[in-house]
């Protein structure tokens, strides 16, 4: 099982950047984006289940961000605009073989796969 994550980089405040997490040999039914800051725990940002009937997003991003699925790719996208200095971070993609309740997708156990996460930086 391999998560790919890319899309990260730098940009300025205000600005917008495109997150895919790839995911090959196996299937999922839920995928979600983490992230972590130095010197934070990991945190909650958004997540999807892979029929795409169930969103959920962290309150720190709710209207800026969207998640979305590539069914043709087998990719999930996090489109994230509008962006601050306080959502630099390192990004992380999850996912589970199980279809996860909204109260459950913004737990990091619920997940069994991790990809190898990517930078963004948001700064002037």
């Amino acid at each position: 099982v391999l998560l790919q994550a890319c899309g990260g980089g730098l940009v300025q405040p205000g600005g917008f950047l495109r997150l895919s997490c790839a995911a090959s040999g196996g299937t999922f039914s839920t995928y979600a984006w983490f992230r972590q800051a130095p010197g934070k725990e990991r945190e909650f940002v958004a997540a999807i289940r892979w029929s795409g009937s169930t969103r959920n997003y962290a309150g720190s991003v709710k209207g800026r961000f969207t998640i979305s699925r590539d069914t043709a790719k087998n990719t999930v996208i996090l489109q994230m605009n509008s962006l601050k200095p306080e959502d630099t971070a390192v990004y992380y993609c999850a996912a589970d073989s199980r279809a996860w309740i909204m109260s459950n997708m913004p737990e990091k156990n619920a997940y069994d796969y991790w990809g190898q996460g990517t930078k963004v930086t948001v700064s002037s």
